[in-house]
């Protein structure tokens, strides 16, 4: 299986359903650096805390011209309840159909309770204005993450 993503090569575009009842891409973007972050599932734990985490450094990510989009194959109604409920001041893309998930290689086999299944894999990936994928994290560890991601952002200016 090849590759579809990777570092230093030109980011893959998305046109997605989002929250506020729009439709986002990744040229909605130009001139902006965006971190896209998959999470598995709309309100559980580990999607929560890193959703809060994005949102109270969201300040410091705008102030670096980085927009935040987070998405999950939940669907659009559920994005709604979670974004809202959370505060979050960043969109979720809706992906049921595994479109983005697939282009950017997040969706792997996991293992939960014995049972395996295909899922998100937690992947962040750091897109520069000029729409270059210039970092990638994958099989992310919520704590201390967000920290990491705005270091980079902060080092493209």
């Amino acid at each position: 299986m090849t590759k579809k993503i990777s570092v230093g090569k030109k980011a893959p575009n998305f046109n997605l359903p989002a929250t506020g009842d729009q439709k986002l891409s990744l040229k909605d973007f130009k001139g902006k650096n965006l971190v896209i972050y998959f999470y598995p599932k709309d309100a559980t734990p580990g999607c929560t805390t890193e959703g809060q985490n994005f949102r109270d450094n969201y300040s410091k990510f705008k102030k670096a011209n980085c927009d935040i989009l987070g998405v999950s194959r939940d669907s659009v109604k559920s994005h709604e309840r979670f974004k809202e409920k959370q505060e979050f001041p960043f969109d979720l893309l809706s992906d049921e159909d595994e479109v983005m998930c697939q282009a950017y290689d997040v969706i792997k086999l996991k293992k939960m309770y014995g049972r395996e299944y295909m899922g998100i894999e937690r992947s962040t990936f750091l897109i520069n204005a000029e729409g270059k994928l210039v970092e990638e994290w994958r099989k992310v560890k919520v704590k201390g993450h967000v920290d990491e991601v705005l270091a980079a952002v902060k080092s493209l200016s």
